[in-house]
This record gives C-alpha cells, sequence and structure tokens, in this order.
C-alpha cells in the first residue's frame, strides 16, 4: 500500500493514552499484512501508535470518546486556531482543576481540545479517566515542565490526519466501511488479568465481557469479509478461547499504570490474526 513516506520523523502520537501501542511497534512489524491493502481502519483510536507507524494514505478512525475525536477533528481541520488556544494554559495545580472542573458541552470545538490535550499532558500519569457521570476525574500530575505545546508534531499529525476519516461511535462501526482487503487494527480496552485489574473508564461506559464477546463477534464477521484483521487483548484462557481457530501471538509490554513498581515489568498480551 502507498503509505506517506515523505513525512520524516515519523509523527508521534499527539496524547499519552493508557494502553498505547508505541512500545510494541517493533514487535508488530513482522506481524503486520504482507498482502497489499487499500484501507486501514482503527476503531478504539486512541493514541493511534500503529496510524503514525505505518502512516497509511487512506484510512477511518473510530473512537467512542467524544473528548478524543473532537481533537483530532480539531487538529486536522484548525490546528492554528488550537495552537492560539493552547498558549494560555499554565502548569499550575489551582489552574488544572479549574480547566477540569469546565463543562466540555459547553464549550466551542477548539477550547475544547484544547481543554482535552491540557489535561492529557498536565495529569497524572497520562491517563483520561471519567466517572460514571461522565466526568474526567484524573488528579493534577505535579510535572515540572510538561510539554502542552508540541507545535512541530502537531503540524505532523495535522498533515497526515489529512488522509483520514474520523468517526465518532462504536468499534461496530467499522462494519460499515469495511471493505475486502482492508487492514483493521482492533485494540479494545483489555480483558482483565485479576478482578482488581480492571481499568475500563475511558469513557463512562466500562467495557465488560459481553462486549469482549460482541467484538469478537464483529471479528469473525469482518473475517468472512475478506478483511484483513489484527486485535490485541491479554492473555487470559477467556480471549484464547473467544478466538480459538485464529492466529494467536504473544508478545510482551511493561505495564506502565500501576500502584505498585515491581508490577511495572513485561507482561504477556496477545496479537490475534485471521492471517499469517
Amino acid at each position: 500500500m502507498e503509505k506517506l513516506n515523505t513525512i520524516s520523523p515519523k509523527p508521534k502520537p499527539p496524547v499519552k493514552w493508557a494502553g498505547g501501542k508505541g512500545q510494541l511497534v517493533s514487535q508488530f512489524e513482522p506481524l503486520f499484512p504482507k498482502q497489499k491493502y487499500d484501507l486501514y481502519i482503527k476503531p478504539f483510536f486512541g493514541g493511534g501508535a500503529v496510524f503514525f507507524h505505518i502512516l497509511p494514505l487512506s484510512a477511518i478512525l473510530i473512537d467512542n470518546n467524544p473528548e478524543l475525536i473532537n481533537f483530532y477533528i480539531i487538529v486536522r481541520d484548525e490546528l492554528q486556531a488550537l495552537l492560539a488556544d493552547l498558549e494560555k494554559h499554565q502548569n499550575d495545580k489551582e489552574y488544572y482543576y479549574s480547566i477540569r472542573d469546565l463543562d466540555p458541552d459547553k464549550m466551542d470545538a477548539v477550547s475544547r481540545a484544547s481543554r482535552f490535550l491540557y489535561l492529557n499532558k498536565t495529569g497524572y500519569n497520562g491517563l483520561w479517566r471519567v466517572n460514571k457521570k461522565g466526568k474526567h476525574n484524573v488528579p493534577f500530575g505535579c510535572y515540572k515542565n510538561p510539554r502542552i505545546v508540541d507545535k512541530e508534531n502537531l503540524l505532523q499529525v495535522s498533515r497526515v490526519l489529512q488522509h483520514a476519516e474520523i468517526v465518532p461511535g462504536d468499534f461496530s462501526k467499522v462494519l460499515d466501511f469495511a471493505l475486502p482487503g482492508a487492514f483493521i487494527y482492533l485494540d479494545p480496552p483489555y480483558y482483565p488479568l485479576s478482578e482488581t485489574a480492571n481499568f475500563t473508564s475511558y469513557t463512562s461506559n466500562s467495557f465488560g465481557e459481553d462486549d469482549q464477546r460482541r467484538l469478537a463477534e464483529v471479528f469473525k464477521q469482518l473475517d468472512e469479509r475478506g478483511c484483513q484483521i489484527m486485535l490485541s487483548n491479554s492473555d487470559t484462557s477467556f480471549i484464547r478461547k473467544l478466538y480459538k481457530g485464529y492466529d494467536i501471538k504473544v508478545v510482551y509490554a511493561r505495564r506502565a499504570i500501576n500502584c505498585c513498581a515491581e508490577k511495572r515489568g513485561p507482561v504477556a498480551e496477545l496479537v490475534i490474526r485471521n492471517y499469517i
């Protein structure tokens, strides 16, 4: 597939995102499709590490987080206005909580995107977490010098997003766009390794066992359409059973979001494919 190879260096994911795949790209490289494809589709877009690595010429990016989707649309379509608004932000605890308390639904799209990026860069551990009411509840990160505005990278991100359709919605929307031969990478909130390991609150709706089963059904429908599908998830017996019969590989990621430092070592994850 033709790629945006003229862009150098490649853009980095513009936001921190729990479960981001930046550290796994080198392990993913030999697992990407060898057969050519004309369309890349990424539900659960998140930080977009794989997208920004492969730089497809045509892409559809889907996520059900309205703040994230609005941010990417503004970066693509109104970057200069966003850069101007970002200049107002302060790395200050009191200021942080005043911005966090704002209702994004009452803000214009540019200010909303600016708030999102500011909270992402200055909140604790780069988390984006909301409560059941949909309110962002991550505490101040206390970073000495967070890079709130990375202008050069945002310019590169905006450039590659010109080749992408950005779609709000549930992962099942992939079925509205999937064509035979398309490469689809699915990176859902992972099935928990234990009852205390669950973290699915990127939006006010958690991603539970029924959602995992629904996702497996979508995977099968995409397979029947002739799409090339790659999926990441935790290495558990539940996930292995859901995708029994497909190609399953193990990769290793360092877990960054854990209160216990000794539990931040390499963790096995699964990469499930319908192709070899």
